[in-house]
């Protein structure tokens, strides 16, 4: 059985049992999804998926003005964000993706950059549903065909971030929505509200989850995108399942990733299979919702970026453990005792 054949190697190095830790339960992980003994790690990439929210534009759950998510595009895409930096780094190719950002992004041309524009923004979901159902399955299919091309290409391991004023928002109640948490439980300080503005924020959502009874829906995960969820959010959806489909490791990052993930299990429980989760965001209600996975992160910094700033600082860790399982000497090999001998 493959289970204990990696069990059995990744014992068999010169160590004390466990020694590596959560290292050793990864190596395991990667294998199982690789179906391999030795398995590895190929051209990984992060995934950033841009769009804007109408909420945003009301000012009621955001402190910065919608138009930072272009403005940070241009960032992402000149190098002077951190993700850039994180990538560059650690040699991860990264991919931003226009999924719905309110700009003309068309003039556009950089060959990291995707045009993949759903719409100018989604609708303001304290008025109307954020979007048609067909725009969700328009954004879940989008998001599957660019992970498949991009395995095609020769990644097996991916991870995804977003950018998208007011996100944390749609999060929130896509948490709220899933495990009948409290509103009060799952939102938190986003990108950086005052005492204030978190009152507001909580009262707003309070009022868009009883306008669109978010309770009775908590089983049908494609109508909560509709209601409350923004493009990029409904696109990593569609990515989670196509990263699964080709059967790649997926580094789970923080808050907003994590929302689309629950969204993603629910309509495909095998997906967690393939995740290794990268980090508890200082977002209050991530806890709740790696808690609600019955997972535990690699990481714990403090994180509360987005971009997949904690899946890029968490594939070098990955990298290691592969690395440590298919070069690290055994026992055996090494001529060293072991602790029965």
């Amino acid at each position: 059985m493959l289970q204990d054949q990696l069990q059995n190697k990744i014992n068999g190095k010169t160590k004390p049992l466990g020694a590596l830790g959560m290292l050793e339960s990864i190596a395991l992980q990667v294998g199982l999804i690789q179906n391999s003994t030795s398995p590895f790690i190929a051209r990984p990439t992060i995934m950033v998926f841009a769009a804007d929210h109408g909420i945003a534009a009301t000012g009621l759950v955001n402190p910065y003005p919608q138009s930072v998510t272009a403005q940070m595009v241009f960032n992402f895409l000149q190098g002077g964000a951190a993700i850039n930096v994180f990538t560059q780094m650690h040699q991860l190719q990264l991919l931003v993706v226009d999924a719905g950002v309110n700009a003309d992004l068309s003039h556009l041309q950089q060959p990291n950059f995707i045009h993949a524009k759903q719409g100018m923004g989604t609708a303001n979901y304290l008025l109307s549903a954020a979007m048609s159902e067909e725009a969700v399955q328009n954004c879940v299919n989008q998001g599957k065909a660019l992970v498949t091309a991009v395995g095609t290409d020769g990644c097996n391991c991916i991870g995804f971030g977003e950018m998208g004023i007011g996100n944390t928002s749609s999060a929130a109640l896509i948490l709220h929505a899933i495990t009948g948490l409290g509103i009060n439980e799952c939102v938190g300080r986003g990108t950086g509200a005052n005492d204030a503005q978190l009152i507001t924020k909580i009262n707003t959502l309070e009022k868009v989850a009883a306008f669109h009874q978010l309770h009775l829906i908590k089983h049908h995960p494609l109508q909560i995108l509709s209601k409350v969820g923004g493009f990029e959010i409904a696109m990593m959806v569609g990515a989670y399942l196509g990263a699964k489909a080709a059967n790649m490791v997926i580094v789970v990052d923080g808050f907003i990733a994590t929302a689309a993930l629950l969204i993603a299990v629910e309509l495909d429980p095998t997906v967690l299979l393939h995740c290794i989760f990268a980090h508890c965001s200082n977002e209050q209600a991530h806890a709740h919702m790696l808690h609600h996975l019955k997972v535990d992160p690699l990481l714990n910094l403090g994180l509360r970026l987005g971009e997949g700033t904690g899946a890029a600082l968490a594939i070098p860790l990955i990298e290691s453990a592969v690395a440590f399982l298919n070069q690290m000497a055994s026992f055996e090999d090494a001529g060293v005792s072991t602790a029965l001998d």
